[in-house]
């Protein structure tokens, strides 16, 4: 019988510990999984507020366009063709500016017609205050010459300021309101 050697035992030692492998592959799934998903919501985030941003400034810029348009129609007339004037006007406008402009043409035709009132536009200068994606305020200062019976048939030069309130209406903006400041006063 051959006698096998074996180790010594010490029962004091404790038996090795084994390092335990970490998968990293429990980790590094789902961790990709929360950032890809979090990332994906990120850029969702920015590409709706960035939509948002720009419906805003495109807004802004089409009410800016159509108040730059309409200002010119409210200062240039002539009391020889005021159908046309009238006619331009009320196309543009909308809600209680429309009514009151139909409400008062017929003084203003009589008015005009009167004084043989001829208003010629120059330069204009338009501003938007305020607007989102359904209304708009603006600012337009009009340069325009006026001759008429009380100017001897002379031309005189001047400015209207005015304030106009829009709203849109499916693809068009439309004046609802327009108020001098002068004459608000």
């Amino acid at each position: 019988m051959t006698a096998e050697l074996q180790p010594p035992t010490d029962e004091t030692t404790e038996p090795t510990a084994r390092p335990q492998r970490i998968d990293l592959r429990r980790i590094v799934i789902p961790a990709a999984a929360v950032i890809t998903i979090a990332a994906v919501a990120a850029a969702s985030f920015l590409a709706v507020d960035n939509h948002r941003i720009r419906a805003r400034e495109q807004a802004r810029d089409s009410a800016l366009q159509a108040a730059c348009t309409y200002a010119p129609t409210l200062a240039r007339y002539d009391a020889k063709d005021l159908d046309t004037y009238f006619a331009a006007v009320l196309a543009g406008a909308t809600g209680s500016w429309k009514t009151e402009f139909d409400a008062t043409s017929k003084d203003l035709r009589d008015v005009l017609t009167q004084g043989q009132v001829v208003s010629t536009v120059g330069d204009v200068t338009c501003a938007i205050e305020s607007a989102d994606e359904t209304s708009a305020t603006a600012v337009a200062v009009i340069n325009q010459t006026i001759t008429s019976l009380g100017t001897k048939g002379a031309p005189a030069p001047g400015q209207l300021s005015v304030s106009m309130s829009l709203r849109k209406d499916a693809d068009h903006w439309l004046v609802s309101e327009v108020s001098t400041p002068a004459l608000s006063r």
